[in-house]
């Protein structure tokens, strides 16, 4: 038994909320992943629609037999070559692939424990995490995940399985309850692109990698292995913003990374514009990147309901239920 896992899991229970994920939150996410799909056809209002959508290849399709043609049968199935040697028609007969896998990338690295409003991005990235875990496993899809922090990362295989997503949900909070803000491991950028190498193994082909992380360490290595895991499988997206980002107070902050702290003074107009403008440079590199690979990205934010925020990104309306 790991004492350390279980000390480190009563702390944040005592912590406020939003501070830390709770397992039973992530399990209750399950009974809300029931009316989107991360599958290609998606409403006109889905970012997964049109062109960003195109590469999403959704489940592929076996053949199944050949047999003769029947009234109502699709045309384009007709296999001509069989028809015009018995000179009766006869159709292709194809069933839709079972096997298809999901991996999730999901970052707890330090630069992940900050947030000013509902919870912190380590909580939604977990949270998403979870969401995304429970959509697959309910769509029959095999589920598996890479989650990463500063020190390492832990590899579930994809499974279809409720075991192996709940393997997730622990991972994921093991992950998470390690994080503190006097922390004395150092940040680690290179962990992504870590993770993203060993994405590339366990995703050959035809797989949907979804990547939750607010992308600190984004960079050329970065491209290259984004690319190469492209080529073959199916790539989202999902960026985890904090608003301030993109509107911060006026007011003098201390901030810090768990070994120095410094001020910062937002009073000052110019340096507020500033740091919008190189954050929303930030994401526009990345959506930049991504949108080159046919890939789409999914902008969530820690402020409201996340899964209101996926719903709607996905273009479900209020109150729709497509099962």
């Amino acid at each position: 038994m790991d004492w350390s896992k279980i000390r480190r899991r009563k702390i944040a229970s005592h912590q406020p909320a939003g501070v830390y994920a709770g397992l039973e939150d992530l399990v209750r996410l399950r009974f809300r992943a029931r009316d989107f799909s991360f599958q290609p056809r998606q409403p006109v209002t889905s970012v997964l629609s049109g062109r960003y959508g195109s590469r999403l290849r959704g489940r592929g399709l076996d053949f199944e037999e050949l047999r003769r043609y029947q009234p109502g049968d699709d045309i384009r199935t007709m296999d001509w070559r069989v028809t015009a040697r018995t000179r009766n028609p006869h159709v292709r007969v194809f069933s839709e692939e079972k096997d298809r896998a999901v991996l999730l990338l999901v970052d707890q690295r330090i630069n992940m424990f900050f947030g000013t409003r509902n919870r912190l991005k380590s909580v939604t990235a977990a949270q998403l995490g979870a969401l995304a875990a429970w959509r697959a496993l309910d769509s029959g899809d095999r589920v598996g995940a890479l989650v990463f922090d500063d020190r390492d990362l832990l590899e579930l295989r994809p499974e279809r399985s409720e075991k192996n997503v709940m393997g997730i949900l622990h991972g994921l909070l093991d992950k998470n309850h390690a994080l503190r803000a006097d922390s004395d491991v150092p940040p680690a950028p290179q962990m992504l692109n870590q993770a993203l190498e060993k994405a590339l193994r366990l995703a050959p082909h035809d797989v949907l990698v979804v990547i939750i992380s607010d992308f600190f360490g984004v960079d050329a290595g970065t491209e290259r292995l984004v690319t190469r895991i492209a080529a073959h499988n199916d790539i989202l997206g999902v960026l985890v913003h904090d608003p301030m980002r993109l509107q911060p107070p006026a007011a003098l902050l201390r901030v810090g990374d768990g070994r120095r702290q410094a001020e910062i003074d937002l009073r000052d107009d110019r340096l507020r514009e500033r740091l919008v403008a190189d954050y929303r440079e930030e994401q526009q590199r990345i959506a930049h990147l991504l949108r080159r690979l046919s890939a789409p990205l999914l902008l969530v934010s820690n402020a409201g309901d996340l899964v209101e925020q996926v719903r709607k990104l996905l273009g479900v309306a209020p109150g729709a239920r497509h099962g």
